[in-house]
């Protein structure tokens, strides 16, 4: 990350459209907590007091501004490091310029990409382009210039789409063959679908980063100081020590902490990688293949749908009401019909509305697409609200033990230059006219390296970066549980979630869709597949529609076998129905031809299209949701094949639609209407045609049986009892949504299922803004939603200070995803737009996976919450020992290699240990994390100063009267003083292992519970100790410490396992409900208010 950045002081042009246009309120946080009440019956609200640059309760949609002064106000040493995983503002402006050069000067980026590569790679790799033409009848260079010219007159020449078809060897019914040599050929004379990725920073850089804390450069050049004057008064062999050891555990913290850094990006790089690794659909050999779009080739036919990305350029095939967004490309957002008059595709656009199908000309750096990706390196940064707070609390740390290094700087110097200070042998350290300068440099460096040593420990910088390590531990964890992050900070925010409204289909269900019950006219037949008195007229109309009407696909094996059907799972179980009534799929296809097509709308429920049959007749077929489609009717077909009326019969067929909904099944109508000639428009107007959808012909309703999940009941148990409402939201019949809602746990037997509580989408648009937000709490299930009745839910729920999380699948559902705390887009039926719009990819479209994920939230801020209060302990008890110590003695007893080494305990390897620690069940028996809660709760406040108080009162009567008490009073001054200061870092070090576990289970008396299961727990508390016991032993002369004897060592290890039971104790002390911190701001309440007054 570069440092621009984090001085904040570049704003991103595409930060700032995409925040304009997206909405920006900030409710007050009900659920963050309770309003705070004064005793005096005074409501303290938060909102009251000025907002602090640190006071950023959500990062979605947040100003530049409000990311820019928390930036600015932060206390920074390191600002490469501390800053590096934030949003990197100049990038993304260099991304905007670029994307407009490539659109001008692609011939020649591309040329220099192709120069690029090939200097990276030995001559013996490098691919020489293919010959114009070449075995295929058009070439790599003349494909290219057609796209990126727009050039129609070139297309024609090549004879159109089928010509061009056939120059590429492929069908655009059956597509290319798709056999391993086909695709080797292809990828060597068009290229493959990727692009060079411009490599990610190299552990050098890590190690350079870790260089530029200002105090670790300080401490070097106190370091090379020592090292000079050292050698110069004691030689060589003696003099290097000091100076060595502090430029040794320098270097050692540096190297530490770039490593962890270095593994934390390769997991975000990792991630990434996932990202952009899109599946999708090509048709190969006949039939549907799922493949990723890194192996999509030219002459691949892609068939396209609402809210796809184009994976490639090329050339439109066929396409009805066919709209593509292409700011993704442009910059603009204009959404850019596409015809026979206009057929050319980019990469990386979206599909908008209408369906199509794609010929692939152009794939990776030969499109412009991969050209831009190529480009550019994808800036993983971004602002989380944890992040924000932490870097408060450390510039908070950081003033106070800058303070105190000042403090301890001036108090050791004023004591040393008049002759108070004294060495361990017990002589006066300076004698004004006698002591050398060069004693004196080489004291005062001394005094100096400890006050900025204590500047490094009490200055976290990686406090801020411990959140980015729980994130990526996290999110590589969450990637095993099915769930992909795409935004780091929601991660967070789902620990302080307190509603989840879900789809139903394909999350709460399996979506396994199955045809279990079927209406021809007023006849419910025996069996769904049993149409033995069917006549074949009704059959042939039902087949057409079924067929024609669809964007699935029936692919039957050449050498016979089951029929592979392919689409939506609604649309495999309506033409697995049809395969099993004896539908053709080919055969039927064959005998229309498709004039227009109005896909499916999520408004209306249904979806149309028109076709010509052979003897010139044309029919229109609607498909959708049962009892839209019997509004549109005025008859229904008998099972004799005769035309009735159905006014008289509507009720009977409601009657059945609600039977079958309550049943939990999904009800489908088909329907049709012969059309006039005279009412078909002109070719040239075919796709402004709206299909014509009254007086329609009921044909047959069908009931569709999606299962629930496995285990969905006891995920939204565990979700109720985390105090998580689950609410419903499905486009399904209100008596379907309903009956899964009983079966899945959401409304209990004996639940109110009146309105609000179960209402209809329709009914809750219609109430005012007021009325929405009183109803929205109380709602358990809403049926027959639309994506924007899901958008008006979302943002009353809000409103009333809820956090929401929302799932959804679909391109109208991308407003909701935005707009939520956190959205939650579906991995297997969710679209690329749904995608992009989402925090979170829920990569098997489980609800349980959704459970997960609120466990790692709520896990994410317990463990930044428990290293917290661990390193807060070290900071208050090092920090309060060395000023006491120094006022009171002249002296400190830990010294820059023993602090360095702690605060490598503390800093690096605590947040491995710590931030690292798994979900348990426990955390699910909270309520939600407000999110203004104090990050420093009062639990942990009590915990902290128990054990800050017994460390110093422990440690500094060691320090004091240590040598009568460990039994040193008979030794040289110059020995025993050594040996008490080794016995108080050992034991200060000890101390801080204990109160690792101890900080584990911050609210819990076993602290053990599970800490076996956490093997990099151990491994850290292991090796410590055991470097601990090295240092002490074998590098007294770099420590400036000695071997102690056992006994010493068992004094030690007791005074580090006192906090064990001082643990216990200490959580038996009552702590108030009100935050420490509501006290710490009434005086700055009350400030702003006199003022006004």
């Amino acid at each position: 990350m570069s440092s621009s950045s984090s001085n904040g002081h570049l704003l991103s042009s595409a930060s700032a459209s995409s925040s304009a246009v997206m909405s920006s309120h900030t409710p007050h946080d009900v659920e963050a907590g309770p309003r705070l009440h004064h005793p005096d019956g005074l409501a303290l609200d938060d909102d009251d007091l000025p907002a602090g640059p640190f006071d950023v309760s959500t990062t979605k949609n947040a100003s530049l501004d409000t990311l820019k002064r928390w930036r600015q106000a932060a206390l920074v040493l390191n600002a490469s490091r501390r800053f590096r995983y934030t949003l990197d503002l100049k990038k993304e402006e260099d991304k905007e310029q670029r994307r407009r050069m490539i659109r001008s000067h692609a011939q020649v980026i591309r040329a220099a990409v192709l120069f690029r590569m090939a200097g990276e790679k030995p001559i013996s790799t490098i691919e020489v382009p293919p010959p114009s033409g070449g075995e295929y009848g058009v070439g790599l260079e003349q494909l290219s210039a057609m796209i990126r010219e727009n050039n129609t007159s070139t297309l024609q020449q090549y004879g159109g789409v089928k010509g061009l078809a056939n120059m590429l060897k492929t069908n655009p019914e059956t597509g290319i063959a798709g056999d391993e040599n086909d695709l080797i050929k292809r990828r060597h004379a068009f290229g493959s679908n990727t692009y060079p990725q411009k490599k990610g920073k190299n552990f050098l850089h890590f190690l350079w980063e870790a260089w530029q804390d200002l105090t670790l450069i300080i401490l070097i050049i106190a370091a090379v100081a020592s090292l000079v004057l050292g050698i110069k008064t004691e030689g060589l062999d003696k003099g290097w020590y000091d100076g060595g050891s502090i430029a040794f555990a320098v270097i050692l913290v540096i190297t530490v902490t770039a490593t962890s850094d270095y593994r934390q990006s390769l997991q975000f790089q990792n991630l990434n990688e996932e990202k952009r690794n899109i599946q999708l659909e090509v048709t190969r050999g006949g039939r549907m293949v799922k493949i990723s779009i890194y192996d999509v080739v030219v002459g691949d036919i892609v068939p396209l749908r609402i809210g796809d990305q184009v994976p490639a350029d090329g050339v439109l095939v066929s396409g009805h009401s066919l709209a593509i967004d292409e700011s993704s490309m442009t910059g603009e957002s204009k959404i850019v019909q596409k015809d026979q008059k206009d057929p050319f595709l980019m990469s990386g656009c979206k599909v908008a509305d209408g369906v199509g199908t794609l010929l692939v000309t152009g794939v990776g750096i030969n499109t412009e697409w991969g050209l831009l990706m190529a480009s550019i390196s994808e800036d993983t940064g971004e602002e989380t609200p944890l992040q924000v707070r932490l870097n408060g609390v450390a510039t908070f740390i950081g003033v106070v033990g800058l303070a105190v290094a000042l403090v301890v700087l001036l108090v050791l110097l004023v004591r040393y230059f008049t002759g108070n200070t004294r060495g361990a042998d017990g002589n006066v350290q300076f004698i004004k006219g006698s002591t050398s300068v060069s004693t004196v440099v080489d004291d005062v460096v001394k005094i100096f390296t400890i006050a900025v040593t204590i500047v490094v420990v009490a200055v976290p910088e990686g406090l801020p970066l411990a959140v980015t390590l729980t994130l990526a531990y996290s999110m590589r964890k969450m990637m095993a549980d099915k769930a992909l992050v795409r935004r780091l900070s929601a991660c967070e925010t789902m620990g302080s979630a307190t509603t989840i409204c879900s789809d139903k289909t394909g999350t709460l269900t399996l979506n396994q869709m199955t045809v279990v019950e079927a209406y021809i006219g007023r006849n419910k037949l025996d069996r769904p597949d049993d149409i033995t008195h069917l006549p074949r007229e009704v059959f042939s109309l039902l087949c057409e529609g079924i067929a024609q009407n669809t964007q699935g696909n029936v692919f039957v094996p050449p050498g016979g076998g089951d029929a592979e059907v392919s689409g939506s799972p609604t649309e495999k179980a309506i033409l697995s129905w049809a395969v099993r009534l004896g539908m053709k799929f080919d055969v039927v296809r064959s005998e229309s031809t498709i004039l227009h097509v109005m896909p499916f709308n999520s408004q209306k429920k249904k979806g149309g299209i028109a076709v010509k049959r052979d003897n010139s007749e044309i029919f229109i077929h609607w498909k959708g949701a049962a009892e839209m489609i019997l509004a549109s009717c005025s008859r229904y077909v008998d099972f004799s094949g005769e035309l009735q009326a159905i006014d008289g019969e509507k009720d009977f067929f409601k009657r059945a639609i609600d039977d079958m909904a309550a049943r939990s099944l999904r009800c489908v109508a088909n329907a049709y209407k012969r059309q006039d000639l005279d009412g078909v428009p002109f070719e040239a107007e075919l796709d402004k045609w709206d299909l014509p959808e009254d007086d329609l012909v009921l044909l047959s309703i069908v009931g569709i049986k999606d299962p629930c999940r496995p285990g969905v009941k006891d995920a939204v148990k565990v979700c109720t009892d985390a105090g998580v409402k689950v609410r419903m939201v499905t486009g399904d019949n209100i008596q379907t949504a309903k009956a899964i809602a009983l079966e899945c746990g959401i409304l209990s037997p004996d639940a109110d299922t009146s309105e609000p509580h179960v209402i209809e989408g329709s009914v809750f648009r219609a109430l005012s803004e007021n009325e929405r937000e009183q109803v929205a709490k109380k709602i358990s299930v809403m049926g027959r939603s639309s994506p924007n009745d899901k958008l008006l839910l979302v943002q009353a729920l809000r409103k009333q200070g809820d956090v929401v999380a929302v799932t959804g699948d679909g391109t109208n559902d991308a407003p909701a995803l935005h707009e939520a705390d956190i959205g939650l887009s579906m991995g297997i039926q969710g679209t690329e737009v749904a995608k992009e719009s989402s925090d979170i990819i829920i990569l098997d479209d489980n609800f349980a996976s959704v459970v997960k994920v609120v466990r790692w939230g709520r896990s994410v801020y317990a463990n930044i919450q428990k290293f917290i209060q661990f390193q807060l302990t070290v900071n208050v008890a090092a920090l309060v020992i060395n000023v006491v110590a120094a006022t009171s003695a002249g002296d400190v007893p830990l010294n820059a290699v023993q602090l360095l080494w702690v605060n490598l305990i503390m800093d690096t390897l605590g947040a491995l240990a710590l931030a690292t620690e798994p979900p348990t069940d426990h955390l699910m028996h909270r309520t939600p994390v407000g999110r203004r809660e104090p990050l420093i709760t009062n639990i942990m406040w009590r915990n902290l100063i128990v054990q800050a108080v017994y460390q110093v009162l422990v440690l500094l009567v060691l320090n004091f009267w240590g040598v009568s008490i460990l039994g040193l009073a008979n030794e040289s001054t110059d020995y025993a003083t050594i040996v008490k200061n080794t016995a108080i870092f050992n034991a200060f070090v000890l101390c801080q292992l204990f109160n690792e576990f101890n900080a584990r289970k911050p609210d819990e008396m076993n602290i053990f519970e599970g800490v076996t299961g956490n093997r990099l727990f151990m491994a850290i508390v292991g090796m410590t100790l055991v470097l601990q016991i090295i240092i002490i032993e074998f590098l007294g002369k770099f420590t400036t410490t000695v071997p102690l004897s056992w006994n010493l060592w068992l004094v030690t290890i007791v005074i580090g396992l006192m906090s064990w039971p001082l643990a216990v104790i200490g959580k038996l002390i009552p702590v108030p409900e009100t935050p420490l911190a509501t006290y710490l701001r009434r005086p700055f309440r009350r400030l702003p208010r006199a003022h006004n007054s």
